[in-house]
């Protein structure tokens, strides 16, 4: 797995319209890669009054198009091998997390209708939400070591169908330790919840040094 990071031109009209319209980095994205089409995961960062795109893939993009696009002029993007990380996950193991995700529930319907899939709005069902992830996908977490650090609802017209989409991505940070080493390196390679396409599910970890 490979981890790329990519300066996004804040001052780009373009910039701008690809963040607040996810679909369409999604695609930017997706163009970027040889081959068959893959399920990378990808997210917008902001750190120290910049914004990056963050992208984990089973291989090394091609950013030189959204470079041309989105990057601040002659930038380019740094991808760094991802498996001396994951090799360094072992039970018990802490680490500081961040991981954008689009927490939601199901509505079931009546007998022969399709069920909705909502997006769950108050922060405290959305705490409780990765509460069950983490179940699911082998960390554990105490309730004073993390939170909601962002959310934003996006509403855009989905490709040439016209279809308005309403999105909701809520970041959380903290800290979580390990239970299952392998079923937590399956997470981080394959991401977290629904919305992957739009830039959610992608949980980046560093350690925390004892």
């Amino acid at each position: 797995m490979y981890l790329t990071q990519m300066r996004l031109d804040m001052n780009n009209h373009r910039t701008l319209s690809a963040i607040s319209a996810p679909n369409k980095l999604h695609g930017a994205l997706e163009s970027s890669f040889p081959g068959e089409r893959q399920r990378n995961l990808w997210r917008i960062d902001s750190r120290g009054g910049q914004n990056y795109l963050l992208i984990l893939s089973s291989e090394k993009p091609d950013l030189s198009r959204m470079a041309v696009q989105f990057a601040p002029p002659g930038e380019t993007w740094q991808t760094k091998d991802y498996t001396p990380l994951l090799d360094r996950i072992c039970q018990g193991s802490r680490w500081q997390f961040c991981l954008c995700a689009n927490p939601t529930y199901s509505v079931p319907a009546g007998p022969g209708q399709r069920g909705r899939v909502c997006a769950h709005s108050t922060p405290q069902n959305q705490i409780e939400w990765l509460k069950r992830q983490s179940e699911k996908y082998g960390f554990i977490l105490s309730e004073e070591e993390f939170g909601i650090t962002k959310s934003v609802w996006y509403r855009f017209k989905k490709g040439s169908s016209g279809k308005n989409v309403t999105f909701l991505a809520v970041t959380y940070e903290g800290i979580l330790e390990v239970s299952n080493p392998e079923i937590f390196r399956q997470m981080l390679c394959s991401g977290i919840g629904r919305g992957k396409a739009y830039g959610t599910g992608l949980m980046t970890v560093v350690q925390v040094r004892k």
